[in-house]
């Protein structure tokens, strides 16, 4: 799908405009012409951006190769490569995706590629949609828009994983169970996967906010310098929760350690108790000794079968009792 809408001081807001028409907008320079391609095929976008006259090298980065983070400069224009991130799944099940957003930035014109819907995307787009005026500041405004919009989508995720922490660390000190590690683990994969992408993209905002580009007015850089903050703070809220989750695996095996402990010193006072018991049964279940005559009830067949009840019934009680305890 291809969209686009074109802002003219003045003048209502023209959208879905025809593609034969985006190179003559896009030289307009009193207007802001945005372009969003959204799992739009290779064959169809490559005419379209050959159209505006950019490199091949970055027409083929952002139709064929993903990257992590980054931003080149070509002089009238400058494209970048941002990643937005979504974690999938119920309940313990967690699967972070980590998706390319391509953005080419000129004076006038942004155009914007993504193969799957972005929350921020479509904020920045409805904020367009409800107030033209956030068109007005110009299309490097627009990119911080969108760039806001983007880094603030990551709290809630950090949020939730914070909170999953949380639990996890109540269950660690009352009921470890081997479901505990493998959430911990999930959660530690998580935010490894967010790491990767956090840094390079807070390098590529720092740039935005300190170098010269030519399509970059000085003083929105105070802008993109604010969303540098926020990377910064959910690389140091990163870095956190990833001690907290080394942390609790360490307390984690600690506690199964000494509940094994537990564990084996009640069996070991089992064992010690019963081994007297288990001697003198032993020597007078031998066949040396004949019944007394006031003993011969005891060798009835009634008898024997409640013996034999006890003795299988004995270690199948036993049996469940340890594995009610968790110590099996």
């Amino acid at each position: 799908m291809i969209r686009s809408l074109y802002h003219s001081p003045g003048k209502p807001i023209r959208k879905d405009i025809l593609p034969q028409e985006f190179p003559k907008l896009a030289r307009d320079r009193r207007g802001l012409l945005w372009v969003d391609f959204l799992e739009e095929s290779p064959e169809t976008s490559l005419p379209i951006l050959q159209s505006f006259g950019f490199h091949p090298l970055a027409i083929d980065d952002a139709l064929q190769e993903t990257h992590a983070p980054k931003l080149d400069d070509w002089g009238d224009y400058i494209y970048i490569v941002l990643n937005y991130m979504h974690l999938q799944g119920l309940g313990d099940s967690w699967e972070m995706e980590v998706d390319e957003l391509d953005i080419f930035l000129g004076s006038n014109f942004i155009i914007t590629h993504h193969d799957h819907p972005i929350a921020a995307i479509e904020e920045a787009w409805a904020s367009c949609d409800r107030d033209p005026r956030t068109l007005q500041d110009g299309a490097d405004h627009l990119l911080y828009k969108i760039a806001d919009y983007l880094v603030a989508g990551y709290m809630p995720i950090v949020e939730k994983i914070d909170a999953a922490i949380d639990v996890i660390e109540d269950q660690v000190f009352d009921r470890p169970s081997p479901q505990t590690l493998e959430q911990l683990f999930t959660i530690k994969r998580v935010l490894l996967s967010m790491r990767r992408f956090l840094l390079p993209q807070r390098e590529v905002l720092n740039k935005l906010a300190r170098d010269n580009y030519k399509v970059i007015d000085p003083k929105d850089r105070v802008f993109f310098r604010d969303i540098y903050d926020h990377l910064v703070r959910l690389h140091d809220l990163n870095e956190s929760l990833r001690d907290l989750v080394s942390g609790a695996l360490d307390t984690y095996l600690s506690v199964v350690n000494n509940r094994m402990n537990e564990v084996m010193k009640t069996l070991t006072i089992i064992t010690t108790l019963f081994m007297p018991l288990a001697f003198v049964t032993g020597f007078f279940g031998m066949n040396f000794f004949e019944p007394l005559g006031l003993m011969k009830s005891w060798t009835t067949s009634m008898v024997f079968y409640a013996m034999l009840t006890v003795t299988i019934s004995l270690p199948v009680i036993m049996f469940a009792w340890m594995r009610r305890r968790t110590w099996i």
